[in-house]
């Protein structure tokens, strides 16, 4: 009889156990999966940037032929901007990403400093749809990385907190980067449109 208590106690101390990693296996893999998802919104924001500034180039190329340079250098920051490809657990992508995006924000900064030049650009019906709908985006880059940042705060919490960690450990969950400030982003830019 003591010998089926035992195996009965040992039965039910695998099955707790099994229960404990089973769940927490599951719960890591539901927030990763929240994190790809946030990621991927951050992404499909800066897309809707890329894609809204061909039309904001070609509507200024018409009125400021005199600044190819500018139009120049935002199509090229926009085009390494799209071709930045991320893996999200690597620091070092997440970093390049941002300093391509920071990269394509300075030079529509500058290209909305030269608008200025252009009164008859400014008051165009176009243009001025374009740039309520590239602040817009903006806001919704920003929206978007917050939510990612709280999935991973979420996230690598959940991984690094004890008994889980051995459990992370052992099915190589990693942590995940968090999207940063570039160095000098508390500065506010004196871009005025």
């Amino acid at each position: 009889m003591k010998k089926y208590g035992l195996f009965f106690g040992l039965g039910i101390l695998g099955l707790m156990i099994y229960s404990f990693i089973t769940g927490s296996y599951n719960t890591m893999v539901t927030l990763d999966e929240g994190v790809l998802t946030q990621w991927s919104q951050v992404e499909n924001q800066y897309q809707r940037r890329a894609d809204l500034i061909p039309n904001i180039v070609s509507t200024v190329k018409g009125y400021a032929t005199h600044e190819k340079t500018t139009l120049e250098s935002v199509i090229e920051a926009r085009s390494k901007a799209t071709q930045t490809n991320v893996n999200i657990k690597d620091g070092k992508a997440i970093a390049a990403f941002q300093a391509t995006q920071s990269e394509l924000s300075s030079a529509l900064s500058r290209l909305m400093v030269v608008v200025e030049k252009y009164p008859e650009l400014k008051a165009n019906q176009n243009f001025l749809e374009l740039q309520a709908q590239l602040e817009g985006t903006e806001n919704r880059i920003a929206v978007a990385r917050k939510d990612y940042n709280l999935g991973v705060k979420k996230y690598n919490i959940y991984i690094r907190k004890f008994p889980k960690n051995m459990i992370a450990n052992m099915f190589n969950f990693e942590k995940t980067t968090l999207f940063e400030a570039q160095k000098g982003a508390s500065q506010v830019p004196s871009v005025e449109f």
